[in-house]
């Protein structure tokens, strides 16, 4: 979480002197590196390399995946001209979306972070589309100008092909004798010894883009009229651009030489958003009633959202909390509201609560501060029963924002304590890890008894599983996940079930005659009787169903459970005496037996319903890998989002197993699915012999 050393209490800031930034991009792109290049540029940090990749601020857990990628949202806050620039390092990976969408939602704007050897990916392009259908301000900033194959020039034609409209670089790169990048030639300055040919077109079609979003309506006038506009007013007016969300400035940084770093923090500066201008999320009372909308007012009612949450093995549970409304003050109570992830094990709860000591994160350490007024963010300590995702709210006037659009997890991994002494302390554990983390769903199957961790994908498992060894101190181990498979009967026959035993004193006695045949699908064991002279007394026919089920339950030839049965009781024998309903449950159970003997069984395995949306240009990959799984492919239809396309499908759920990696393979990062139970068909020879 946090580093144990502090440091004086930081300046406080009106919010129109804050500003929150998302640096969002795919794995490798360069994120942690120019956050702490931001770090050394403001003498937060006395040099780069004092950062480990992913480990910002609130992250000290240091967990890294095989590929070195960041896998949490770390955060950084640094002072610039008078103001307080927060930086939200959101992770690469399409696993951590949970992650991503946090810093997004904590943030007024998102920088998007693009290689200069890598370019533009479709996971990128995707988000970038999220984030205009919300109006998020973006900027985009090219880094790794230095590494070998950088193409700066292609990296910026790449970002406005892919990125659409709108997208203008605010420099050229200026090269030394040796061909690095020496320096960054602003383009809103009029320079007749640029050397590349297209400095004028650029520099023009920057300069209209800005006068466009301009509330000076004699700008563009001015300018067709070949007056030569100031700098002081174009940037002016950069602010509004870009807070409009329709003009995305490119910025190229080369964050190991620092150059473009003092041009970077200028723009942030001059002209992202800050809260007061971005405005609050809508907001309701926690029973879902209307509230007044809010704003970004220090003596506002308090609402704060937790986006967030970690253990530090000193100071315990710690949260990180963007205010919209209101101040938070240490040792204040708070109202924690949760709703709307019930079904991933985070149940709905309203609770007061007393919070601890409020710090501000400056650099790599935790600096306490008198307060957090609106638009800021900070972390809090002692909040015990605050998720990620929940609202905090003064206890008077409570309110609830509602939760983020969070991917429903379809990764299951299943997990076993590793030694018995890990037992007492996995659930406490695993607890601690869905109410970090808003993308877990944890379950314990009542059909094959296995504890599952649901998990995004497997760099997102990979990461959980260290995070209890680790941060937990919990061994586990990892088991092969079982699908449920069931049995029916493979058709009619009819049988009798005895059940006599003589022991001395009172006997057990009673028999019945059954007939079975195999259900129709879904309608589970149906009990039907047909006695005609009494041959086994009313007060016994339940005593046989009871009997019939509770043999189904256990499975016949295994723990397979028996399902769609119907069963008639047509006959039997019954003893004044030794007759009971215990001894007539025992003669069901053995004619249960007996049927699956004599007719045979069949083997069922679940079936899933499932929704599979990704780009218009994979369906074609997408649908030949259900066709690979056995899937029935049901329809298409366009999706919500442009240019994506749903595919329905019903898929074996042994099937789906590993689905969430495979998809992403095959989409490169931007497919996403969900599925829902469908029932059970026969299984193929191969699925049956599969031990239960």
């Amino acid at each position: 979480m946090a580093a144990k050393e502090t440091a004086a209490a930081p300046e406080p800031r009106p919010a129109e002197k804050v500003r929150n930034v998302a640096l969002v991009g795919h794995a490798g792109a360069g994120k942690t590196t120019l956050a702490e290049a931001l770090l050394v540029a403001t003498g937060a940090l006395p040099r780069m390399g004092r950062v480990e990749e992913g480990t910002t601020c609130l992250d000290t857990e240091e967990v890294e995946v095989r590929q070195q990628r960041s896998v949490s949202l770390g955060v950084a806050t640094v002072e610039h001209d008078g103001h307080r620039i927060t930086l939200l390092d959101t992770p690469g990976s399409p696993d951590f979306v949970g992650e991503l969408r946090a810093g997004l939602r904590a943030a007024d704007a998102a920088l998007f972070v693009v290689s200069a050897v890598n370019g533009v990916d479709a996971a990128t392009v995707q988000l970038w589309a999220e984030c205009a259908a919300v109006g998020m301000p973006r900027a985009v900033v090219i880094t790794q100008l230095d590494r070998p194959r950088a193409d700066v020039e292609d990296a910026v034609r790449m970002c406005q092909t892919a990125l659409g409209e709108g997208v203008h670089p605010l420099h050229l790169v200026e090269r030394g004798p040796d061909g690095g990048v020496s320096g960054l030639v602003s383009l809103l300055e009029p320079h007749p010894e640029a050397q590349r040919p297209d400095a004028d077109r650029l520099r023009a079609e920057l300069i209209e883009g800005i006068i466009g979003e301009s509330e000076d309506e004699t700008l563009m006038d001015r300018y067709l009229g070949g007056e030569e506009l100031a700098v002081a007013d174009l940037v002016a007016d950069l602010e509004t651009a870009v807070a409009r969300g329709h003009f995305h400035p490119v910025l190229c940084v080369a964050p190991l030489t620092g150059v473009g770093t003092g041009e970077l923090l200028d723009l942030l500066v001059s002209a992202f958003p800050c809260p007061v201008e971005h405005g609050c999320p809508p907001v309701t009372r926690p029973d879902g009633s209307p509230a007044p909308a809010l704003r970004c007012d220090p003596d506002g009612p308090l609402v704060a959202e937790v986006v967030k949450t970690t253990t530090d093995p000193y100071v315990g549970r710690v949260s990180l909390v963007r205010v919209f409304s209101g101040t938070l003050r240490p040792d204040s109570p708070v109202h924690v509201s949760g709703h709307g992830l019930a079904d991933r094990g985070h149940p709905d709860h309203d609770a007061d609560e007393r919070i601890g000591a409020v710090s501000s994160p400056l650099g790599p350490v935790l600096r306490p501060v008198a307060a957090c007024p609106a638009g800021d963010v900070c972390a809090v300590a002692r909040l015990t029963s605050a998720e990620t995702g929940d609202t905090l709210s003064s206890p008077d006037d409570p309110h609830l924002v509602p939760p983020w659009d969070l991917p429903s997890p379809q990764l299951p991994v299943a997990v076993e304590a590793a030694t018995r002494a890990d037992e007492d302390r996995l659930a406490t554990a695993l607890a601690r890890l869905v109410a970090e983390d808003p993308t877990v769903r944890l379950e314990r199957r009542p059909d094959t008894g296995q504890l599952l961790l649901w998990c995004v994908g497997e760099a997102h498992a990979e990461v959980l599983l260290e995070r209890l060894r680790s941060r937990h101190g919990v061994g586990v181990t990892t088991v092969p996940v079982r699908v449920p498979m069931v049995e029916t009967l493979a058709g009619p026959a009819r049988v009798t079930g005895r059940h006599v035993k003589q022991s001395g004193g009172h006997g057990q006695y009673a028999v019945v005659v059954v007939e079975g045949e195999p259900g129709p699908p879904g309608t589970g064991i149906v009990f039907d009787q047909r006695i005609v002279g009494g041959t086994v007394p009313s007060q016994f026919h339940g005593s046989v169903e009871k009997g019939i089920r509770a043999q189904a339950a256990r499975g016949v030839g295994g723990d397979r459970p028996v399902v769609d049965l119907h069963v008639t009781l047509v006959d039997g024998k019954a003893h004044s005496v030794d007759s009971s309903d215990a001894a007539f449950q025992a003669a069901g159970a053995l004619a249960l037996r007996e049927l699956a003997a004599t007719a045979g069984t069949r083997v069922l395995e679940p079936w899933c319903e499932v929704e599979v949306t990704s780009p218009a240009e994979y369906v074609g990959a997408v649908m030949s890998d259900l066709s690979s799984r056995r899937a029935r492919v049901t329809g298409t239809e366009a999706a919500t989002d442009a240019d994506r396309t749903t595919v329905r499908a019903e898929v074996p759920e042994v099937e789906l197993l590993s689905y969430p990696g495979v998809l992403r393979s095959v989409t490169h990062g931007t497919g996403a699915f969900d599925r829902r139970p469908l029932g059970y068909e026969p299984a193929p020879a191969s699925v049956a012999a599969v031990p239960a």
